[in-house]
């Protein structure tokens, strides 16, 4: 995909990747981009960079613009290979570029790319650089969701480079959020932020206290579309998202089943829910994979899970299930266990330790022998 203008001096030169469907184990069924922007003004820059099978992908987009050895400032926002993976080849094409990063960026980088010496900047939040009639500030955010990531604002075009906070995983021929649509936006946005962000909200609170004095027209994320129309509804989603808030009438019911009886046993407990104003999704693990299954339970308020016993454990689907919903540690929701069994009957159990360890409001478990 070729390069876009944004503004009169600033254009998207990243990458689409299209064919990925799976990251880090995070099923992304629409693909993904890998956002870089370059910015002309006396002094020049990168912001980003791509992976490293894309490099030379980015390296012909930044050509369409500039001579890449004219670039003077190669700033980095976040050391994850997807950010970063270009940084070796982009270092060899601009010589004489500096690379900005946050303390752990740069060693992260040194880290990554033992390979490389260039002349570093190192900064903080509220530490700025002037490139002639453009001055960026930077906003560390810690943990959204590396140590090393931050924010690069560019103060007189009004646009933030959020990287990993603010974005979506989708390889769409759409550059902005209004081209894309705004329900397909918020389900990318929302699917994100629960399998990417979800375990941080403290510190994406922080993020969101620390952009609240910027004047911000737009957001330019490392992933997805950017954010000018519909900025404002995904600013006040991340609010709620990273305070916790859930709906306590929309409930999901995530389970894996043997022989009937637990998918039996999910099936009641929606018509018992629905008694109880609650609407009740059904996922079954067997067609549903468990970061879709993130997705749908981010603003539900009742999660239940349930599995059969297994030679004395979950079924595994429940157990990748469980690992994965411990990790990302939804907070102040409602759950509740259940499963069939025949003899051992442990499964409600190794359920009921897992949403003991989320702190969730436990409602008592169920458990049946054999067949309901």
């Amino acid at each position: 995909m070729a390069a876009v203008r944004v503004r009169d001096n600033v254009y998207w030169v990243g990458v689409k990747h299209p064919d990925v469907r799976n990251f880090h184990g995070y099923l992304v069924p629409y693909g993904t981009t890998y956002n870089a922007y370059l910015i002309l003004d006396e002094k020049i820059s990168l912001i980003d960079t791509v992976r490293a099978p894309f490099a030379g992908a980015l390296l012909d987009n930044v050509r369409e613009i500039v001579d890449p050895a004219r670039i003077d400032y190669l700033i980095s926002n976040h050391v994850e290979p997807d950010h970063s993976g270009a940084l070796p080849a982009l270092a060899a094409a601009c010589p004489n570029a500096t690379v900005v990063a946050s303390p752990n960026g740069q060693k992260g980088l040194i880290a990554h790319y033992p390979e490389l010496a260039p002349a570093w900047q190192v900064v903080k939040t509220g530490d700025t650089l002037c490139t002639g009639r453009y001055r960026f500030s930077f906003i560390l955010m810690p943990m959204v969701h590396w140590p090393d990531s931050m924010s690069t604002y560019l103060e007189e075009e009004k646009i933030l480079f959020s990287n990993d906070a603010l974005g979506q995983h989708i390889a769409s021929d759409a550059r902005y959020d209004d081209e894309l649509g705004e329900e397909r936006l918020m389900e990318r946005a929302g699917d994100y932020y629960a399998n990417i962000v979800l375990p941080y909200g403290p510190q994406a609170q922080a993020l969101l206290k620390s952009i609240a004095a910027l004047d911000i027209e737009m957001a330019a994320p490392g992933h997805g579309v950017m954010l000018r129309s519909f900025l404002p509804k995904v600013l006040n989603k991340y609010d709620a998202w990273s305070r916790g808030e859930s709906d306590p009438a929309r409930g999901v019911i995530v389970y894996d089943t043997m022989w009937g009886s637990t998918k039996t046993m999910a099936e009641s407990l929606a018509r018992e829910l629905a008694g109880r104003g609650v609407t009740a999704e059904l996922l079954s693990l067997k067609e549903t994979h468990v970061s879709t299954a993130m997705t749908r339970l981010l603003e539900a308020g009742f999660i239940a899970v349930g599995s059969p016993t297994l030679n004395r454990q979950v079924m595994p689907t429940v157990a990748a299930f469980l690992s994965y919903l411990r990790g990302l540690a939804p907070k102040r929701r409602t759950g509740l266990a259940f499963g069939a069994y025949g003899w051992g009957g442990e499964s409600v159990g190794i359920i009921e330790e897992t949403l003991t360890a989320l702190q969730w409001t436990l409602e008592p478990s169920r458990k049946i022998r054999w067949r309901p």
